[in-house]
């Protein structure tokens, strides 16, 4: 849908060579009103994207318009124009919360620029707006926050496994949420009134990491002075989350796979087994194929886990997510942290969208938090945050492409590219690849081959 201006000027010509020449270079529907009182009443009718006003005005002139303006339709751009040697008039409109002003006479070029730039503020404005909402209205699945296709994938799955009692492996980078994604499993499955126990297996040495998982008898061990019970005792009837399987050494996995095997464990000490009703979830960031190669992990262990596999994707890897989150971390940990609702600004929310998140959602929620601490308003601005620290990010790369080939990272940027530089026109044209095209100023069929190359799906982006 194109861009709504209103343009206020009490001079006829100003108000035609204006309308003439932004509709088509702005590809946007202008309307104009000849004095203050005119502009409100256009107001009152229909909405509009952005207000472009002459401050000198007889009646009411510029600077009460826009009083009225930011009291009545606070999150309306506006844009104030003003002769050459008055500027203390436009400062007291910046003051006053215009968002831009431009001197007359003025280049076309400029205001084009001008403008495009506040369209593009209050597109952004508006899509915050709309998630805040989205995010208050529970765009959420078991604690998940997400609504972009990977995500919608993840919750499917996981509503598909939780039906079953097959043992679950999960993949993903670390800060994906896989903690999140095993309690959403053990929720939505017939043992969710039964215990969920996690073990964080890297957290626990080696030598304890067995006794903790399947106890012990009295003497088994030099202060074992009473028997205990262990964890997968613990969560019979339930379920066991093992957290980073990967780092277990190979003796584990092996007493592991004797679980899976037979639903039974032997304390240390013990001659008898004991048999345990228990369902196992497991996660790991590591190729776990890779380990099996270099002999680190066992291959019999692995299909064992591998049963009914759920990966979970990067975050970079569904940036349309990162508003929801933001919004929903925001309100998180300023209740938290005991401090007033705070919101970034959309150049902020932008620079999140566009990062590359190595630690993802366990990053991004860092990021926030320090920004909630150091902002000095309830705004937070980019300056807040030191999002510049890696070198490579200071040269406008971003780390991951450092890891990979010269050939690899360039495809991998230009495919970053490409789905957000295309991906934003169509949100903007709906989905329309013909007027996708023209605001990208090429052939539609060349549109085509490059959504196909880097499987851009327009259907996405159509509202019908």
């Amino acid at each position: 849908m194109s861009a709504k201006l209103l343009i206020v000027d009490d001079e006829p010509d100003m108000l035609q060579l204006l309308k003439r020449s932004l509709e088509p270079d702005l590809q946007c529907r202008v309307a104009t009103a000849a004095s203050g009182e005119a502009a409100l009443h256009q107001l009152s009718l229909q909405s509009f994207d952005l207000v472009l006003a002459d401050i000198k005005m007889p009646g009411m002139d510029g600077l009460e318009l826009l009083g009225v303006i930011r009291r009545t339709y606070p999150a309306l751009t506006v844009i104030m124009m003003t002769a050459y040697g008055q500027i203390d008039l436009a400062v007291e409109a910046m003051r006053a919360g215009a968002y831009d002003f431009i001197t007359k006479p003025f280049e076309h070029e400029a205001l084009i620029l001008r403008l495009e730039k506040a369209l593009e503020r209050h597109r952004l404005i508006q899509e915050n707006q709309r998630l805040q909402i989205q995010c208050r209205e529970g765009f959420t699945f078991q604690q998940m926050i997400g609504q972009s296709p990977a995500m919608q994938r993840v919750y499917e799955t996981i509503q598909m496994v939780a039906k079953t009692d097959l043992t679950v492996l999960i993949t993903g980078e670390s800060g994906t949420g896989k903690d999140l994604t095993a309690r959403a499993v053990h929720a939505l499955s017939h043992r969710s009134k039964g215990p969920f126990v996690a073990v964080n297996c890297p957290t626990v040495p080696e030598n304890i990491l067995e006794s903790e998982l399947f106890g012990y008898k009295k003497g088994a061990f030099t202060h074992a002075t009473q028997n205990r019970i262990g964890l997968f005792q613990e969560a019979d009837g339930g379920t066991i989350f093992l957290d980073e399987i990967g780092d277990v050494s190979p003796a584990i996995q092996t007493k592991l796979l004797r679980v899976l095997q037979e639903k039974e464990i032997k304390p240390l000490g013990d001659v008898h087994s004991i048999q345990v009703d228990v369902r196992i979830v497991a996660s790991t960031n590591q190729d776990l194929k890779a380990k099996i190669s270099r002999n680190e992990f066992r291959e019999d262990f692995f299909y064992r886990l591998n049963v009914l596999p759920i990966h979970l994707p990067a975050l970079r890897e569904r940036a349309e997510d990162i508003p929801l989150l933001v919004n929903h971390l925001l309100k998180k940990h300023c209740r938290e942290l005991g401090k007033s609702d705070k919101t970034v600004t959309p150049e902020l929310m932008s620079e999140f969208q566009r990062r590359h998140w190595e630690g993802n959602i366990r990053e991004l929620e860092n990021v926030i938090i320090q920004g909630i601490l150091f902002s000095p308003q309830d705004v937070i601005r980019p300056q807040d945050l030191d999002l510049q620290s890696h070198p490579a990010r200071a040269a406008g790369l971003d780390p991951g492409l450092l890891t990979l080939s010269y050939k690899d990272a360039k495809e991998n940027h230009l495919r970053h590219f490409n789905h957000a530089y295309i991906g934003r026109i169509l949100i903007e044209c709906q989905g329309n690849i013909s007027q996708a095209a023209r605001l990208c100023g090429m052939e539609r069929q060349a549109l085509q081959q490059i959504m196909r190359r880097y499987a851009i799906d327009a259907d996405k982006y159509r509202t019908t």
